[in-house]
């Protein structure tokens, strides 16, 4: 199973960012319909004992923004299914602190695929005892930089709107996450490796809401 080494950036000014992207020459990955909006469900035991582990286990709804209710056309989705490990549960032979010097990224064993039908997949899920307990909504377009420079190799830079604020997630080689996050006027001591859970809860936390779910707000109608 491959390490998912990442970390999050928090942004501020999404105006600026569009101007660092514009000049970091940053090449969407998905050219046709590069914003795509992720709706995620979250799944555990009744006494929560994926989360007891640090494993996650996640359904993931992938849409093309562009599409619109007014078309009569379907959206084409993809389904994933995702499983992540802890980070302990690494394999032997790589030494965590060669993946992670300094502790500052979130290093865990992923494994995804590819599924055909997520209702069919919940109900067995749900056949089976879990739960799914956390949805959550966001507008993912990912980057990634000019094949020209190498030390880019194997990253890819993703926008995350979410209903809690916008953050860039770094995903790659160590190094090149760091390099990545100085380009885009970000230190090592900007790197947040909470998953939006934990980001949630801390956001409900500060503005006194009781949590639920993280979900855009519906618009009001024209």
């Amino acid at each position: 199973m491959p390490n998912e080494i990442e970390i999050k950036l928090p942004i501020k000014d999404v105006k600026s960012l569009q101007r660092t992207i514009k000049r970091l020459a940053l090449i969407p990955v998905y050219p046709k319909t590069p914003r795509i909006h992720e709706a995620n469900l979250l799944f555990d035991t009744p006494d929560g004992g994926l989360a007891k582990h640090g494993q996650l286990l996640r359904i993931r709804t992938e849409t093309p923004a562009s599409t619109t209710k007014k078309s009569t056309a379907k959206a084409p989705q993809r389904h994933l299914l995702t499983f992540k490990s802890p980070p302990e549960s690494l394999a032997i032979g790589t030494p965590t602190r060669q993946l992670n010097p300094g502790g500052r990224y979130k290093i865990r064993e992923e494994t995804e695929l590819v599924i055909t039908d997520a209702t069919a997949l919940q109900k067995i899920f749900e056949g089976l005892g879990l739960r799914g307990w956390f949805r959550y909504e966001k507008y993912r377009t990912t980057y990634k930089f000019p094949a020209r420079l190498k030390w880019a190799h194997g990253l890819l830079v993703e926008v995350d709107e979410t209903p809690i604020g916008t953050f860039v997630e770094l995903e790659g080689p160590g190094e090149a996450i760091d390099r990545a996050a100085r380009e885009l006027g970000f230190s090592h001591s900007d790197f947040i490796q909470k998953n939006y859970l934990v980001l949630y809860l801390d956001d409900c936390k500060k503005r006194g809401e009781q949590p639920t779910h993280m979900l855009f707000k519906p618009r009001a109608s024209q």
